[in-house]
């Protein structure tokens, strides 16, 4: 069956880790025959939730920024995969924003149910990625029907571009991508 899938890239740093993996992962959905759109937050002006509540009511934000655009993409999406760089134990600020911004979709529906992860890092260690985990487990809890269904963690990559280096790690998001 093709599947809409959405990946949104969320570093903003030329030659990203996660971005690379995501890529890989885009062309292995691709190859599996799914309908793919890749997005980077990169050139993308997305504010801070006000907490206002007014999406709940309209069915999207009130700030006219890009936000609106990719939450639109997110809810007719069947699957979303989420690449993001680790700061300091967490997924990064612009990933956390979105997710914020993207508060109309309780209101409205969605389609997709499948989330994937992709996440880079300096640290190798298992556990430095818990808590990005952690925190997507929390998003999808208040989205009846979602759930993560696959991650791939690429620690250990500590310079920008370090994981086209990485041929083990290169066919692992590709296969995540044609697994999906």
């Amino acid at each position: 069956m093709t599947k809409k899938v959405l990946i949104i890239s969320t570093s903003l740093r030329n030659n990203a880790n996660s971005e690379i993996l995501a890529h890989e992962t885009e062309r292995g959905a691709t190859d599996a025959g799914h309908q793919v759109e890749f997005i980077s937050l990169k050139d993308k002006n997305i504010g801070f939730c006000k907490g206002c509540m007014a999406c709940q009511k309209l069915g999207h934000c009130v700030i006219n920024d890009d936000a609106n655009a990719i939450t639109e993409k997110m809810k007719n999406s069947d699957v979303i995969v989420w690449a993001t760089p680790v700061y300091y134990y967490e997924m990064s600020g612009q990933m956390k924003t979105l997710i914020d911004r993207a508060n109309s979709i309780y209101a409205t529906g969605y389609n997709f149910k499948d989330v994937y992860v992709i996440t880079t890092s300096a640290d190798g260690a298992e556990n430095t990625v818990q808590t990005v985990i952690n925190g997507l487990n929390g998003w999808s809890a208040c989205l009846p029907g979602t759930s993560i269904k696959g991650f791939l963690n690429g620690g250990g990559l500590e310079e920008p571009n370090d994981a086209k280096q990485n041929s083990q790690l290169l066919q692992k998001a590709y296969d995540l991508g044609k697994n999906i």
